[in-house]
């Protein structure tokens, strides 16, 4: 109801959408805004931007979720354990809006922590978020922060599913706590880290819309303006319906394709896939 039945107004991507006509009214303009999109002079940049901002999202952020896993399945102490995973969930709930205030009152320029050390030790106080060179590291470390804790959950579950007589086994036979993670604990988590890569992979043209609007700003549009972000201003702000439709249905297209491809490279390097 929720998923399906609304992808009819995909439509507009190939129409002059009118509100007055609706839908199944509006003229045919066939691939006229597919066409203007990928000729238009926003289009490198945004491209770009996005998957730039992708990619040092995924290369930075995919394997800490695993190797914090690794790190709880070493701790004996169900108490310990419990208290230290119950602090790396918790940035997970704090709202993206709240984050974003965190990081604006942090950097400040005139009254933020991270500025005020910087001038106690010499430095010049700096506008990081002013700032197209920090944006993307910015946007990269605060989500690191706020999801590697919850992103580690679906790996300490599958941690938690080895059979205790392999590590019998690998004790008797010698082996120490990397030989142990080596041969028994990353070879059981493979499966579920090649299917969590595709997902990543498949969605690495949207980029997350809510953060990256909110840390946008006049000053470092050049880094932060991605396609998600565009297609609201477009879309919302600028009532162009059909062109901001042909957008979101261009992107999709792409990580279909990408989702695609990955998961054949990965059913025939590894045997592992989603389908």
């Amino acid at each position: 109801m929720f998923n399906y039945a609304p992808m009819y107004g995909v439509l507009m991507a190939f129409e002059n959408f009118s509100p007055v006509k609706g839908i199944l009214g509006s003229p045919w303009a066939g691939l006229k805004y597919f066409d203007r999109f990928v000729h238009s002079y926003q289009f490198s940049a945004l491209f770009v931007n996005t998957l730039g901002l992708s990619l040092y999202l995924l290369l930075a952020s995919f394997p800490l979720p695993i190797i914090l896993a690794l790190t709880f399945n070493r701790v004996r102490g169900r108490a310990a354990r419990g208290a230290i995973q119950t602090i790396s969930y918790a940035p997970h709930f704090i709202s993206v809006v709240v984050v974003v205030s965190m990081m604006s009152i942090l950097l400040s320029p005139t009254s933020g922590l991270v500025n005020l050390l910087s001038q106690s030790l010499g430095g010049k106080a700096v506008n990081y978020l002013a700032e197209p060179s920090w944006f993307k590291t910015l946007y990269v470390a605060s989500d690191i922060w706020q999801h590697t804790g919850w992103n580690s959950i679906i790996y300490f579950a599958a941690l938690s599913a080895i059979d205790p007589e392999l590590y019998d086994a690998a004790k008797v036979d010698g082996a120490g706590a990397w030989l142990q993670v080596i041969r028994i604990e990353l070879p059981c988590l493979a499966p579920t880290i090649v299917v969590l890569l595709i997902l990543n992979t498949g969605s690495i043209i949207n980029v997350g819309f809510e953060k990256t609007y909110l840390m946008q700003n006049a000053l470092n549009l050049s880094s932060s303006e991605v396609i998600a972000t565009y297609v609201y201003k477009v879309g919302l702000q600028s009532l162009q319906y059909s062109y901001s439709a042909a957008i979101g249905l261009f992107t999709n297209v792409i990580s279909f394709v990408l989702l695609a491809a990955v998961n054949l490279f990965a059913r025939r390097v590894g045997g592992a896939s989603l389908w």
